[in-house]
């Protein structure tokens, strides 16, 4: 397990998945930066690599507080979550604690509030992307 690192087993395939999280992203209000397939990526180079995606979003009221804060922070948002399938064929969803991203910058109680609503946004959107 990667210290600061949440992953989330998923009930349908990568593309479905990233589907799901991207729609419940975008009903949150938020922002898609990009969506970056790096399996396609690999293929166009004639390597294999089992699906894989990225998905970049974010929104402004969330993340400028935090970079208020510690602009040094803005090397980790807007936030990412990454759709994976693994060996055996299971797929994967997983994202970075916005409570680990807050301690690696060295920001402490002033931005409790922001940090816990991103914390429990991403818990959401994560559950209704990989859930049955």
């Amino acid at each position: 397990m990667t210290a600061g690192l949440t992953s989330l087993p998923s009930a349908h395939g990568a593309r479905e998945t990233m589907d799901r999280l991207e729609a419940e992203i975008r009903a949150k209000g938020m922002t898609i930066f990009a969506r970056i397939d790096h399996a396609a990526g690999a293929a166009a180079v004639g390597m294999a690599l089992r699906p894989t995606e990225l998905l970049i979003f974010g929104h402004a009221k969330g993340g400028t507080p935090l970079m208020q804060a510690a602009q040094t922070i803005g090397i980790d948002l807007p936030l990412k979550a990454l759709v994976h399938e693994d060996e055996s064929g299971q797929v994967w969803l997983s994202y970075n604690q916005p409570g680990w991203l807050a301690e690696r910058h060295g920001l402490a109680g002033e931005v409790a509030g922001p940090v816990a609503a991103m914390a429990g946004m991403l818990d959401t959107v994560a559950a209704k992307a990989t859930q049955a």
